[in-house]
C-alpha cells in the first residue's frame, strides 16, 4: 500500500525530543506505508534552510510560497519565488491564498495581490497551486476564477468548508484535501462535505505538526498519522483501504504531474 501525506511542515517538528532527524520522522511514516510527503514553505527567505535541512531524498518533495499571514512578517520577493518554482524538486506554488480571521485585516489587498501573483506564476510554469482560504471564502474563489486558475489546477488544503464550498471548487477544476480534522467530534458537517467530494478528487494530509487527528490529538502531528486519516476517510466513504489508498495516490501524481507508479519508493 502506497500513503502520501500531501501537506507538511516538516522542518517544524520537535527534533529535540520526538524525532532524532528526518530520515527518523520518514522511517516511522513508511513504517505505517506512507512513503511520500510534500514540504510545504510558508516563509520564502527559509526556502534554502528548509531544504538544506531537510537534503536532497526521493521521498520528499517541495512547495515554495508566501503564506497569506507572513507577508507582513517577512519580506518577500515575487521575483524570487518564480525563480525557485524553476527547480526540479518544486512541485507546487504555495501555501498561498487568504487569510482574513485576524482582526487585523489591513492587508486585504496585499494579500490578494500576493496570490494572484502566484496563479500567475503557476500557469506560467504550469505547477499547481496549493491554497489556503480562511474567512474568505469569496475572495478566494473570486480570484482563482478571476485569474484562470483551473489552467495550473491546485488543491484547497486543509479544508473546513461546506458542500457548497466543495461544489465551487470542484467545478473550478480543483482538489480537496482533508486533514486531521475530519476525525473531531464536532466535525459532522465536515465529514458531510467529505462523503460529497469525489473519490478522484480526494487527497489527505497531515499538516504536521498541526492538527493531530484522534487519537492522537493534542500531540504533536507527523506524517506517519495520515495512516489514520485514510483508515477514518476509508470508513467514511464506506470503501476498503487499500482502495483509498490506491486512490489518493493517484490523485497527488496526477495533480503534480508525477509518475503514478512511483516505483523507486
Amino acid at each position: 500500500m502506497f500513503l502520501i501525506d500531501s501537506h507538511c511542515h516538516i522542518d517544524k517538528l520537535n527534533y529535540h525530543s520526538l524525532h532524532r532527524d528526518v530520515t527518523d520522522v520518514m522511517n516511522k511514516a513508511k513504517i505505517r506505508d506512507v512513503r511520500l510527503i510534500l514540504a510545504v514553505c510558508t516563509i520564502l527567505p527559509n526556502f534554502d534552510n528548509m531544504t538544506a535541512f531537510i537534503g536532497r531524498r526521493d521521498d520528499i518533495l517541495f512547495s515554495c510560497g508566501i503564506h497569506p499571514l507572513n507577508i507582513n512578517e517577512q519580506p518577500y520577493d515575487l521575483f524570487e519565488l518564480g525563480r525557485i518554482a524553476t527547480r526540479e524538486n518544486v512541485v507546487a506554488l504555495g501555501e498561498t491564498g487568504l487569510d482574513y480571521s485576524s482582526n487585523k485585516q489591513e492587508n486585504k489587498a496585499l494579500q490578494q495581490e500576493i496570490f494572484r501573483e502566484h496563479i500567475r506564476i503557476g500557469n506560467e510554469q504550469n505547477k499547481p497551486l496549493i491554497v489556503h482560504t480562511r474567512s474568505a471564502r469569496d475572495d478566494t474563489i473570486a480570484i482563482l476564477r478571476e485569474g484562470k486558475a483551473e489552467k495550473c489546477s491546485g488543491v484547497l488544503h486543509c479544508f473546513t468548508d461546506d458542500r457548497d464550498t466543495a461544489k465551487v471548487l470542484l467545478d473550478i477544476g480543483f482538489y480537496i484535501s482533508f486533514s486531521g480534522i475530519i476525525t473531531f467530534r464536532n466535525a459532522e458537517l465536515l465529514r458531510e462535505t467529505a462523503r460529497f467530494v469525489p473519490l478522484d478528487r480526494l487527497l489527505i494530509e497531515t499538516d504536521s505538526p498541526y492538527l493531530a487527528p484522534v487519537p492522537y490529538r493534542g500531540k504533536e502531528n507527523q506524517p506517519a498519522y495520515v495512516r489514520d486519516i485514510a483508515e477514518y476517510m476509508a470508513t467514511l466513504k464506506n470503501i476498503k483501504l487499500e482502495k483509498l489508498a490506491a486512490a489518493t495516490t493517484a490523485n497527488f501524481c496526477r495533480l503534480f504531474h508525477l509518475d503514478e507508479q512511483l516505483n523507486s519508493l
